[in-house]
């Protein structure tokens, strides 16, 4: 999968590289599609979610630049799989999923494969986690229609933030710097995601 689906395709670091080949994909997704597991595309994980393709795992995490003392906030936890490869290059990983019954299963799925440096919440990520913050990195699996203002104000100085931006049919992957004169906007490549729900849907 990591050879042929993702670093053919452009994926360069070895960090990401590494940990996308350490963590078994197949443990995150319903047995039914345990034989699709490596295969490039996303798959349903029950209450209307999706777990990303790999490419696009492997992507957004390596448009993050982690390092390995980051403290990073993902909003929309899933299955769990992001979260992983998340919890292999940075210190720390606060994850908040708005559906119950998936924010248990994965925060159990974590602890089981060994992930101490993880913690999961039930919520509405619009208004991020912000006892913990600021974030060195954020990264949003689910598209709203705008940027959440809380996710940019728990932005550390020099943090990333990466989301999908838009509606249903029409979404971009942006990039998101903070610097000393404000943030700076990078559009990667168009994508497809589950709407952000909650709060993001209100505004």
């Amino acid at each position: 999968m990591v050879e042929r689906q993702i670093e053919a395709r452009g994926v360069k670091d070895p960090a990401v590289l590494g940990a996308m080949r350490r963590v078994p994909r197949h443990r995150f997704v319903p047995g039914l599609y345990a034989g699709q597991a490596y295969w490039d595309g996303p798959l349903p994980i029950g209450h209307g979610q999706m777990v990303s393709q790999p490419y696009i795992v492997a992507f957004m995490t390596e448009a993050l630049r982690l390092h390995s003392d980051d403290k990073l906030l993902e909003i929309g936890t899933g299955s769990g799989y992001q979260t992983a490869i998340l919890a292999e290059l940075a210190r720390d990983v606060f994850s908040i999923e708005i559906v119950e019954p998936l924010a248990a299963q994965a925060a159990e799925k974590l602890k089981g494969l060994g992930y101490g440096n993880v913690q999961v919440r039930a919520g509405d990520g619009y208004q991020g986690w912000p006892e913990h913050s600021p974030y060195d990195a954020i990264i949003v699996t689910a598209a709203p229609d705008h940027i959440p203002q809380p996710l940019l104000d728990q932005l550390a100085l020099g943090g990333r933030l990466i989301l999908p931006l838009g509606k249903k049919h029409s979404q971009s992957l942006v990039l998101i710097r903070r610097t000393h004169s404000g943030f700076e906007h990078t559009t990667l490549l168009s994508v497809a995601f589950v709407p952000m729900t909650g709060a993001a849907q209100e505004k």
